[in-house]
């Protein structure tokens, strides 16, 4: 039987790298001015940029409907292929248990409730796919990557220059963002078990913040698949980038350094200047 691995599109996958490891992705719904948007299909995060910025309010962005998934799933499962479905964090959305739901009226569709979100997902649906090329079938690779998921074995991390959009968003205390604008600091959040938090505070220039950042994530988490490793950002400098991709080669013994953007649905919630790695742990 063929498998097909998909996700939403928080993935942030760029088209390249969907094709390579062919992997569709479906859009979640962003609305602006009450206007509805599909993620990676209608809206850029560059317009989510310049909405806030002209607006000072933030978008509204939601889990893709029961229908949208059976609609979206009935495209693709058949008697000959399965599909293996990634959607970010429950702990985050209702885009797993509506994926769920919707997997019901399927024989072959498997949810996978990633408990990261961004490139944090992909690194799981990589692992599906390989496994899925490997003669693997489709139950069993769900159950091995939701069980990966589920014991935190993914690096997922950012350093947002402010936390001015988390607090908008209610992520993040008044009090945090006044002490991080205070001190100028920039602030790490990590991913564990499936919800956001703060791992570390730096303070300095963004481009020394980055490689020290990067340097403590690679000493905390050593032990890694050397499949690849994601670079992923909302906006970034081309010297960001550089140090980025840098430290990473120096430190980390990676096949793979993937640079991807954040779609609208991660840039929604960061905000500008928002960068982390991203890997799957052993």
């Amino acid at each position: 039987m063929n498998i097909q691995i998909t996700a939403d599109s928080t993935i942030d996958l760029t088209e390249e790298l969907k094709q390579k490891y062919d992997i569709k992705t479906l859009g979640l719904t962003i609305n602006l001015a009450n206007k509805d948007y599909i993620d990676g299909e209608t809206i850029t995060s560059k317009e989510i940029f310049d909405f806030i910025k002209k607006t000072d309010t933030l978008p509204k962005t939601g889990a893709t409907s029961v229908e949208r998934y059976k609609k979206f799933f009935a495209s693709i499962a058949n008697d000959d292929t399965a599909i293996i479905h990634f959607t970010i964090s429950g702990e985050m959305s209702a885009c797993y248990n509506f994926a769920k739901t919707a997997s019901k009226d399927f024989k072959n569709v498997y949810v996978v409730d990633s408990r990261y979100l961004s490139t944090g997902i992909a690194v799981l649906a990589i692992l599906a796919r390989k496994m899925a090329n490997e003669g693997i079938n489709a139950e069993d690779i769900a159950k091995y990557v939701q069980e990966k998921a589920n014991k935190d074995k993914v690096q997922c991390s950012f350093i947002l220059d402010n936390l001015r959009l988390l607090y908008k968003g209610g992520r993040c205390s008044a009090v945090q963002m006044f002490g991080a604008n205070l001190l100028r600091l920039k602030i790490n959040i990590g991913v564990h078990k499936g919800k956001m938090g703060v791992d570390h505070k730096y303070r300095g220039r963004f481009e020394k913040v980055i490689s020290e950042y990067i340097s403590d994530k690679l000493e905390e988490y050593p032990d890694y698949d050397d499949e690849c490793c994601f670079i992923t950002y909302t906006t970034a400098s081309d010297e960001v980038l550089k140090i980025a991709k840098e430290t990473v080669e120096k430190l980390g013994h990676f096949k793979n350094i993937y640079f991807t953007t954040a779609g609208a649905t991660i840039a929604s919630h960061c905000g500008e200047n928002t960068i982390g790695i991203l890997y799957l742990l052993k």
